[in-house]
């Protein structure tokens, strides 16, 4: 089997362009790539400088092509990984190489949740299982033996950073929208540097994060009120619809008589774009720290080529895991067929034994044993074969192993079996609040 790898990211794409590549329902999308026959496993990821798909089965970079324009996805923005480079930049992704902000730590947080989250909706089994285990344990591994994670490096940071250069904050009122792990990283990288206002939809947790900061919580409804009094107003929530709109901005400038800077890190967007429109009004969004990104990336440069080394070496660990893998899934597929034949044939005997020779069912436990060890023996040969077919990466053989033996056939036969007592789906929200 294959496994591949769709990235939508902002080293081609825009906010708004990463903002539409996503469809917003985690096991809805799974669900959906799974019907795919030639599908076996499917994972996701999104974070607000990309949206990723990986897929597991055959066929995958022809299916990641199709599905990329099943959903209007551009394919100037889209790169597609297979393979050994597609774990190569899933590892890269965990350890924050791949990042807007070099060695940021959130990805390696949000590529754990987005692995529990896939785990659930039926999307990871044995190989993504062990893909993104391991691109965890790098990531952990990278910030661990590096500094590539010291110092400022969040998209938060980068925001606070780029106002301080670009309008100052001296004396300057900031009202921070949301007080989830975002607003939190933006009200500590304020801290004893502005005064600090957090509007948060559950008032108690905006004032546990102002009492960490010294500053203070505001209710969510008063937002248009601090806005005309505040310098500053940076937006963080995880709202599937606009906070700030043009409407309510225009009412906030005709209360103001001075400009006002609107940070926009939201994703989805917190932040109509035509509020960049309305006289006095400075917009930011994600796409304008790239700057930032490209000088924090030339004061990490060593600690890069560290990290870098660390996820090579990791990769090669990788592979070998995998093709482990790829000798213990043929291998199963084997012995589940010799187990399904062997409960019908143990069966069929008893039946004849006892109605030839009235044998009781007492002797269906030395009938199991017999043919247990017969397997055992009969397949040895075999199991030692496709683990050295393994080890030198011959993948032929090991997917003639799975057809012979009828893989695909047992594992619908599995599913079939299963009784459906219920169904759920999970949306994939960031905290708000």
């Amino acid at each position: 089997m294959e496994i591949s790898c769709l990235v939508v990211s902002h080293k081609k794409a825009s906010i708004k362009e990463i903002e539409k590549a996503w469809h917003g329902n985690c096991c809805l999308i799974i669900n959906r790539v799974l019907s795919n026959r030639d599908v076996r496993e499917c994972a996701l990821l999104f974070t607000c400088n990309r949206v990723e798909v990986y897929v597991v089965g055959y066929n995958t970079e022809e299916f990641l092509k199709r599905f990329a324009k099943e959903m209007r996805v551009s394919d100037r923005i889209i790169e597609i990984y297979k393979d050994e480079n597609c774990l190569y930049h899933l590892l890269r992704v965990a350890s924050g190489l791949e990042s807007m902000i070099v060695g940021e730590d959130q990805i390696l947080g949000q590529v754990r949740d987005f692995y529990n989250i896939c785990k659930r909706c039926g999307g990871i089994k044995d190989v993504l299982d062990v893909v993104f285990r391991k691109a965890i344990h790098v990531g952990v591994k990278v910030r661990n033996l590096t500094n590539i994670n010291k110092g400022s490096v969040s998209i938060a940071s980068a925001a606070v950073e780029l106002i301080r250069r670009t309008h100052g904050l001296d004396g300057k009122s900031v009202l921070i929208i949301g007080a989830g792990d975002m607003g939190s990283l933006v009200a500590r990288s304020l801290k004893s540097r502005a005064k600090i206002f957090i509007a948060n939809r559950t008032f108690e947790r905006g004032e546990r994060l102002a009492k960490d900061v010294g500053g203070k919580a505001v209710r969510f409804e008063d937002i248009e009120k601090y806005m005309a009094e505040c310098d500053i107003v940076i937006s963080t929530t995880s709202a599937p619809y606009c906070i700030i709109t043009k409407d309510m901005v225009e009412r906030v400038m005709r209360i103001r008589n001075k400009p006002i800077l609107i940070v926009d890190i939201a994703l989805p967007r917190d932040v109509e774009e035509s509020v960049k429109d309305v006289k006095g009004v400075d917009l930011f969004t994600i796409d304008d720290l790239r700057s930032i990104s490209e000088e924090n990336l030339r004061k990490r440069i060593k600690e890069v080529k560290k990290a870098e080394k660390i996820v090579k070496e990791e990769l090669e660990h990788l592979k070998k895991m995998l093709k482990e893998l790829n000798a213990r899934e043929a291998i199963s597929v084997m012995y589940k067929r010799a187990e399904e034949i062997k409960r019908v044939e143990i069966r069929e005997l008893y039946n004849k034994l006892h109605s030839r020779y009235g044998i009781g069912c007492d002797v269906i436990p030395i009938l199991e044993d017999f043919l247990n060890s017969f397997i055992k023996k009969y397949l040895s040969l075999p199991t030692q074969r496709l683990k050295e077919f393994a080890r030198d990466g011959n993948f032929e053989i090991l997917r003639t192993v799975d057809y012979l033996f009828g893989g695909d056939e047992l594992v619908s036969k599995v599913e079939n079996e299963k009784v459906e007592k219920g169904s759920y789906t999970i949306s994939v929200q960031r905290d708000e609040g």
